[in-house]
């Protein structure tokens, strides 16, 4: 019964949809307020009856009810309780759910919040959303329903799938869907305004915490990703390019290009008619990377490879969307003039070369991701783009960025006079010379990468703090003054400040990773990098649903013992399927990662081990970032009634 009444409530939230979609769309058209009220209540009840076919679809996952078909194929009686629940969003047809559950959520939260806005730009905007919501209840309802039963249920599930069983994983989908589908927000928004032909500093300052709240949980749930591929996978890796790590991470590009140029549209009403491009754009990646996940035309070890039929049905939405926002932005160009006018060398320029770096980063990870399927399709060529093209080529545009960003932090808006702005800034540029000096003098190798790497984070942090000192002005009551700013500036410094520690953590781990594989035999100690390892002895131990090879090996430096690892080799009886479980020994300067192999003849085991340094930095650097883009999002100018601001554009009559 829980479970019909989970799929009626969808098919209910789908005919809702499409009430809001349409008749808040006429009253904005004929001014009609009546009319135009009907989109806050339907926007909540959309997301109530979505939450409730979730909740029925949940029920069905945690009481293992195996006359689900969707339950057999991706959850086993014998499962932990916490992968029963997160196996409701580890397959296709569940986590498609969750992504219409987020969608709506974001929708109701525009109602619910947005009593600052112009009716008819709100009754517009949840339009634009709820249109979004009428495409994805479709493709759940036809070609994707969660719902159905099997006529003779099994005794048991087939089991989620081993990789997916983790609490990295159990809550790094529902973070990088906050941060996907929140940046529908910015593109309803920005679709909306261009219906109403109008862009100004008040549309700015509503689309700014939208977009940041999408970016904090993109820039977490990609953290949590990248975590996940590094204990998990045994690889030793934290990002392999793959094409669904891509997939999330283009939009978080485009996301905080977006969101650097959003402040220009608010300070200086400027950049609209590239704002509101980027706004379609980054939404638009975010399509690009559901249809990259589930049309499986390209594989990836945590893609949802489906049959092609659905994937059309995605480049269709995509297709629809994009390709009539894009229009609508043709149509509308000409309205969009830019009021405020700025010098070469100023704030808004910086802000500038920030988006054009972000943005062409963005589309070189594209083309690098998606030239093997185009080289298939149109010259019949198999090829494979993988790290290496990526580092090459990514990489420049970044340490451009770093170089960038502090400079563009201390410039004056408007216009600047570049050697007064910069002098600041000299004796912080001195100091992250001399940490990346240092470290090209410490380092036994002699790549620049690493040097690199730490001079660019310390540029960056070294300029967070010139830019404090600045806006706390000199004499008595600087700590006061200090204490006084925004939390928007704030935010801004420690996320920048957290870019350059992920930027130093990523430069030393690629820089100075030691690696070594042998056979170890029991009891016989070996040396790697400076630190002793003794494989004591390997056993046999159950899981509540696995079986699992488990050694001791202990780790010790210069005699002293500094930690017990138990590395292991999971086998999955159920899903017939083997996992890595490495052993890590943490630490802020270097991690010790160790994996255990097979058996071998003569008695020993394959045993590989890393040393990596600085390791711990980029998810610290992450954190940083989240934690700047909360506290900006806390802002009490980002909680005031923006709206009550009159605007003195003149909207330009519809077309």
């Amino acid at each position: 019964m829980i479970t019909e009444l989970g799929h009626f409530a969808l098919i209910l939230a789908f005919a809702v949809a499409i009430v809001q979609m349409i008749v808040p769309l006429i009253g904005a058209h004929k001014r009609w307020p009546g009319w135009m009220a009907v989109a806050e209540p339907a926007a909540g009840a959309q997301f109530a009856l979505t939450a409730l076919s979730f909740g029925a679809l949940m029920w069905g996952f945690v009481n293992s009810d195996f006359s689900l078909r969707l339950v057999v194929q991706n959850s086993h009686s014998a499962k932990p309780m916490l992968y029963k629940i997160s196996g409701t969003w580890g397959n296709h047809e569940g986590s498609m759910l969750l992504w219409v559950l987020i969608l709506t959520l974001f929708g109701a939260m525009a109602a619910w919040f947005g009593g600052n806005l112009p009716p008819s730009l709100r009754a517009r905007v949840l339009a634009v959303q709820s249109a979004i919501a009428v495409a994805f209840f479709a493709f759940i309802i036809f070609t994707s329903n969660p719902f159905l039963r099997l006529e003779t249920p099994p005794f048991d599930g087939r089991d989620l799938n081993p990789l997916l069983q983790d609490p990295g994983l159990a809550f790094h989908p529902p973070f990088l869907y906050l941060g996907y589908v929140g940046l529908s927000m910015a593109f309803s928004f920005a679709v909306a305004a261009l219906i109403e032909g109008r862009v100004d500093a008040a549309w700015g300052r509503w689309v700014r915490p939208w977009t940041l709240a999408a970016w904090i949980f993109l820039t977490i749930g990609i953290a949590l990703g990248s975590w996940w591929a590094y204990y998990e996978l045994g690889w030793g890796g934290f990002w392999f390019w793959d094409p669904v790590e891509n997939a999330s991470f283009m939009p978080w590009l485009l996301a905080a290009a977006l969101l650097h140029s959003a402040i220009v549209v608010e300070k200086r009403e400027s950049l609209k008619s590239w704002t509101i491009l980027l706004a379609i754009l980054a939404f638009g990646f975010s399509l690009i990377g559901t249809f990259i996940v589930r049309s499986g035309l390209l594989t990836s070890v945590h893609a949802f490879a489906n049959d092609p039929e659905r994937g059309v049905f995605i480049l269709g939405i995509m297709a629809f969307f994009m390709g009539g926002a894009l229009i609508l932005f043709t149509l509308r160009a000409g309205t969009m003039e830019a009021k405020g006018v700025f010098g070469l060398v100023s704030r808004e320029s910086a802000l500038v070369v920030n988006n054009l770096l972000l943005a062409v980063a963005c589309f070189v990870v594209f083309v690098g991701t998606m030239w093997p399927l185009l080289a298939e399709m149109f010259f019949d060529r198999k090829l494979s783009v993988g790290p290496p093209f990526f580092n090459a080529a990514f990489t420049p545009f970044m340490v451009l960025l770093g170089l960038v960003l502090p400079v563009g932090s201390v410039l004056p808006w408007k216009r600047a006079r570049i050697r007064r702005a910069l002098r600041p800034l000299r004796y912080a540029f001195v100091l992250a010379l001399a940490v990346g000096g240092l470290a090209w003098a410490m380092q036994s190798g002699r790549s620049l990468l690493g040097p690199m790497g730490l001079f660019l984070g310390a540029w960056l942090i070294m300029g967070v703090i010139v830019e404090l000192a600045q806006r706390s002005g000199r004499g008595a009551g600087r700590w006061a003054r200090l204490r006084r700013l925004p939390r928007a500036d704030w935010g801004k410094a420690v996320a920048h400040a957290g870019l350059g520690v992920t930027m130093a953590g990523i430069a030393g781990l690629t820089a100075w990773t030691v690696d070594d594989i042998r056979v170890a035999q029991l009891g016989q100690p070996w040396d790697v990098g400076g630190y002793t390892l003794t494989l004591n002895e390997v056993n046999e131990v159950r899981g509540p649903n696995y079986q699992s090879t488990q050694a001791e090996v202990t780790l010790s430096r210069d005699g002293s013992v500094i930690s017990q690892l138990s590395p292991e080799k999971r086998f999955y009886p159920v899903a017939r399927m083997p996992t890595t479980e490495a052993a890590i020994d943490y630490n802020l300067a270097r991690d010790v990662y160790v994996v255990i192999g097979d058996a071998q003849d003569n008695g020993g085991w394959t045993v590989r081990v890393y040393i990596k340094p600085l390791t711990n930095w980029i998810w610290i650097g992450c954190g940083l970032m989240a934690l700047g883009g909360l506290l900006s999002l806390s802002d009490r100018r980002f909680r005031v009634a923006a709206g009550a601001r009159k605007s003195r554009a003149t909207p330009v009559p519809v077309a």
